[in-house]
């Protein structure tokens, strides 16, 4: 996570939290135009609404007014993380065991960075995930992106 990012999620964690949501993650997007996002859920884990969103919106507006280390002007973009959410905290690991999921490695794990299978649990820092039938166990510290597939095991949960 860039500086940057880290410092607007220290602003933005104890508002999150106070409201009842987790903030999952803070991006800036310097693509066409420069964008804040922020990815929250519930900490009750039922489905995030366009209110929830708003919710938050409204109530970290102002701090970011104050606050925010971006000089420039922003979009701020608050959202809910998917069906198909990404895989943050140790947690979420254990959370979604059983699911389909895509990790990308920060380095190299048996001669890959990428893989696609099963996922397994987490044990000892490690992430379990079945590949084809090949069991591997990835430190969850080099984990550079996790993801949940699509499914329809996942829609129907």
């Amino acid at each position: 996570m860039k500086t940057e990012e880290k410092i607007i999620e220290n602003i933005l964690l104890p508002e999150v939290q106070n409201l009842g949501y987790r903030l999952m993650r803070v991006k800036v997007l310097r693509e066409n135009n420069l964008t804040l996002q922020i990815m929250i859920d519930r900490n009750d884990q039922s489905e995030i609404t366009v209110e929830d969103c708003e919710i938050v919106s409204r109530t970290v507006s102002p701090v970011l007014d104050i606050d925010c280390p971006i000089v420039d002007e922003y979009f701020l973009e608050v959202s809910s993380p998917g069906i198909d959410r990404p895989l943050i905290s140790a947690a979420d690991f254990d959370n979604y065991s059983g699911f389909d999921v895509r990790i990308e490695m920060s380095t190299m794990v048996d001669g890959r960075k990428r893989f696609k299978g099963k996922l397994m649990g987490l044990e000892n820092n490690m992430v379990k995930i079945l590949v084809e039938n090949v069991a591997y166990k990835l430190p969850y510290d080099d984990i550079f992106r996790a993801k949940l597939i699509l499914t329809q095991e996942l829609l129907d949960v």
